[in-house]
């Protein structure tokens, strides 16, 4: 015999220690918690009855993770978890300050107030700042981007990019400028965005390479057939088809979210989409550009997702990211998006109103 001291395990209310007499061979062995971001060992995937591996299911890709990195927070692909942790904390507690009512006499989103919850958000998320700042941009309220930081194969991710320093390389000499050339936006409902015109999701959620758009609907419903695997999306509840027969249409109909084939290379569906149209341009490419996608389920609850792009006319060469899909814990409902919104009506009669007023005082339109 001899005495074994056993810790109750910390929660908020006890932390207090038991000490307790028991045999050697009663105390009962520590196990950690298996990593499910690394494939156990002897593991495989599950089939389906058709013999493929089985991808099929409800799937969430939200994350705090941002796609390209924030030089203010690290220059390193891989963070330590420690550190890890530090800005997950920083991240929740943000992000749960944010959501506390809106002072009227400040107005939303004063990003310009270093110590607002919105400039804290900021600071981890620069992309935060458009939606906590602008008159009518979503507060936190509304979003749902993940609480935790991507993790891949055990190593938390800075940046979806993989690129040496976390973002895309840099555009040839002469390339389409990156969000396409200037039209007049304000024109007519034809030249506003597919996301405004609820045509697709924004944030390249939909269409590849598909990413965490880092506000909200970030769920996806995978089905498989023995000649395609859809992949439904829930913003705008788009849905893609991937042919698992056949190749590339020879024509040059250019569908939205592209032409994807695909097919199995062992565990992993390897997916090739080309014939974007330009209204879904990847960072200006379109016309020539490639995207191909490798899904592998990596373990009981991961699949992991990579994405390389290629285009001659835009970069010197491939790059791409990685993540991995988590399971969503429900299923994907019905999107609604034009219901009750006069946003986009409201837009163009605006701009109507101020050529009125420009030609009523014999200046050009402008300001819009």
């Amino acid at each position: 015999m001899r005495r074994v001291l056993i810790l109750a395990l910390g929660t908020a209310l006890s932390t207090a220690a038991l000490a307790l007499t028991l045999p050697a061979s009663a105390a009962p062995a520590a196990k950690a918690d298996a990593d499910p971001t690394v494939t156990p060992k002897g593991w495989t995937a599950p089939k389906t009855a058709f013999g493929q591996p089985d991808l099929s299911g409800y799937w969430s890709n939200a994350t705090m993770t941002p796609l390209t990195r924030n030089a203010k927070l690290t220059d390193k692909l891989v963070v330590p978890p420690a550190e890890a942790r530090g800005l997950e904390q920083a991240f929740s507690e943000a992000l749960a300050e944010a959501d506390r009512p809106t002072d009227q006499k400040k107005g939303p989103g004063a990003v310009t107030d270093p110590n607002s919850p919105e400039a804290k958000l900021v600071k981890i998320r620069p992309d935060f700042a458009a939606a906590g700042g602008d008159v009518g941009g979503y507060n936190t309220f509304w979003i749902d981007p993940g609480a935790h930081m991507m993790v891949v194969n055990g190593e938390y991710r800075s940046s979806i990019i993989t690129t040496a320093n976390g973002l895309p390389p840099a555009r040839k000499a002469g390339a389409e400028p990156a969000f396409g050339r200037y039209r007049d936006v304000y024109d007519s409902y034809e030249n506003r965005s597919l996301g405004e015109r609820c045509i697709m999701g924004f944030g390249r959620n939909s269409s590849p390479p598909m990413l965490a758009n880092g506000y909200y609907n970030n769920d996806y419903n995978i089905v498989q057939t023995p000649d395609a695997v859809v992949i439904q999306v829930e913003l705008i509840h788009d849905t893609r088809i991937i042919r698992l027969k056949g190749g590339h249409r020879p024509d040059d109909v250019r569908p939205y979210m592209g032409d994807s084939i695909g097919h199995w290379e062992g565990a992993t569906l390897v997916v090739e989409t080309t014939n974007f149209p330009q209204s879904d341009a990847f960072m200006g490419s379109w016309k020539h550009l490639k995207v191909t996608e490798r899904f592998t389920r990596v373990s009981p609850t991961r699949i992991n997702y990579q994405f390389q792009v290629e285009d001659p006319d835009t970069w010197d060469k491939p790059w791409g990211g990685e993540y991995d899909f988590a399971p969503l814990k429900g299923i994907v409902y019905e999107y609604a998006c034009h219901e009750g919104n006069y946003a986009l009506p409201a837009i163009l009669a605006g701009a109507r109103r101020k050529e009125q007023e420009a030609a009523a005082g014999g200046a050009k339109p402008g300001g819009q």
